[in-house]
Parts: structure tokens; sequence; C-alpha cells
């Protein structure tokens, strides 16, 4: 059965990323979605999206504009394990102790690293990008200080890739969630292939209000790698959910802007406590103020 591909190209990274996200949440039949920049100088990101059926013209065109992209180019693909090859190009990643592979790769774990075993063709989250990458580092600081991370959240999880990374170093119970299906379909089999199923349960929900996510509140560590936007609008709702004295791991915002986000978590009761910048891109730890039980 074919594929189809649908590509398009725009300007700057957080763009792209934006982009490929929306064609995630927004539209129908979405198989893989993939930003990557072009590396002639021009400063432009190509952005591509799988699906399982022909993508609908209208919404892909209505998507370009409001975006600020070139209108997409839809193409078939054949069956010939697109997805497969895809994820062959996909060099291992070290992040701190932590070794993201995909399983073609599972040979080469280097002796002292922690594997993680990531196959990403529905969802972000390989750890080639640099946010994923900061909130790695930043989970390993934590923990690895001594933070005894119980119940976790990991808010817009994709691939799960933060969600296994904790279970891998502390003796957490993990929720983590994502709006998309694909993405809570993705994280379950990667969760299953690193032989972490029971440890991370992974619900289709959106924000605090899923009851699942509500039945594990209050978290001693919370984490989010979404967009500055979002970030800023459940700031309240980390608050609301952060045990005194607990974490949030922020990231998926500029270096440059991660003031307004840190700012907004003070207002909601948080205090800096360490930024990490990866390339352009900060990761914000924030700790709710009060003890810890």
């Amino acid at each position: 059965m074919p594929a189809f591909m649908a590509v398009t190209t725009i300007p700057g990274e957080i763009e792209a990323v934006a982009l490929a996200s929306r064609i995630e949440n927004r539209l129908p039949g979405v198989s893989g979605v993939a930003a990557c920049e072009i590396e002639d100088g021009s400063g432009l990101w190509e952005v591509s999206g799988y699906f399982n059926d022909r993508p609908d013209d209208l919404r892909l065109m209505l998507l370009a504009t409001a975006s600020g992209a070139r209108p997409f180019l839809i193409s078939e693909l054949q069956e010939t394990g697109w997805v497969e090859k895809a994820q062959r190009q996909l060099a291992p990643v070290t992040a701190g102790r932590f070794f993201v592979h995909g399983k073609h790769d599972s040979d080469k774990v280097p002796a002292g690293m922690i594997p993680l075993a990531v196959e990403a063709a529905m969802a972000f989250g390989t750890g080639h990008h640099e946010t994923t990458r900061g909130c790695l580092l930043a989970i390993e600081n934590l923990i690895g200080s001594g933070h005894k991370a119980k119940r976790v959240l990991d808010i817009g999880c994709g691939t799960a890739i933060l969600a296994m990374a904790v279970v891998r170093i502390s003796d957490a119970r993990v929720v983590a969630s994502d709006v998309d299906q694909a993405a809570v379909e993705t994280a379950l089999a990667n969760i299953d292939s690193n032989d972490l199923s029971g440890r991370i349960q992974v619900v289709n929900g959106a924000g605090f209000d899923d009851p699942e996510i509500l039945a594990s509140s209050p978290y001693d560590l919370l984490m989010a790698n979404l967009l500055e936007a979002p970030l800023v609008q459940m700031a309240g709702g980390f608050s609301a959910h952060c045990t005194p004295g607990g974490f949030a791991v922020l990231s998926g915002v500029l270096a440059n802007r991660r003031q307004i986000v840190i700012r907004r978590f003070h207002e909601a009761g948080f205090h800096e406590h360490e930024t990490i910048v990866t390339g352009e891109w900060a990761t914000m730890v924030v700790r709710r103020v009060g003890q810890q039980a």
C-alpha cells in the first residue's frame, strides 16, 4: 500500500518545529513528521509529513499560509520501507550518560552508558533535537544530585524518551501523556521495547484535566518539551500539580526568550534552579516554592 509525503520549506528552526507539530496535531492520517535544516546557508528548513492516505490539499494550503511556509508538494511513496530507511539514517546520540539509539544500533551501546532505544516513526523525540538533549541532561543533573522523584508527569511525551530516561535512573512511577494518538502508540511501543512496561502509564490527553493524570497528582517532577506559548499558558497548572519543593523541566524555548517563561513560572510560584543552553535552545529547571514533605 503506498504512502504519501507532503513537503515544504520555511525559514527558521523554531518555525519549522512549530509547523511540524501542527502537522502532527491537526491533520488526520499522519504517520510521521520530520524537520531538518537545508545545509546551503539559506536558513531554510524542510518540513515533511507522511500520511497513510493522500492528505487534504486545502488543509495543507491553509496550514502553509498560516505558518509562512511555501506551498506543500505532495508525492506518492511506493512501499519501499521508508520508515525503516529513515530510522537507519539516525545516528546514535549521547546526552550525559544517556545513549539514545534505534534498535538497529543496539549493539553499539558503549560500556557505562544508559541505553534508550527509540523508534520515532510517528512522533518527535529521538534525542537529535537540542531541546530533547537539554531535557535529558537536566534529568540526569536533577536525579544525580539527589532529587527523589517518586511521582513524575511527562506532558507532551512524544516518543516517551524523557519518561524512559527517568525510570532508567530512579524508582519513579511516571505518567506520560500526549494529545496525539499516534504519539501514544509510539510511546507504548518504545516503552515495551525498552522492557519498561509497568513503570510508565501512557495517557491520550491534553493538559492536566485527564482523570488518570489527576489521580496521581501532585507530582514531584513534571516535564514538558513543548513550545513557549503552551508553557506560559500552562504555568498555573504546573503549580497546581507540583508538590512544594518539586521541580519542573521545561524546554522548547529559544534561549533568548527563556526569561519570558521563567518570569511566568516565577509568578506561578517557582524559582529558577538551572538553565541548560544547547545551541539556540534553553532547557529550564524550576523549583516550586515550599518544603518537600
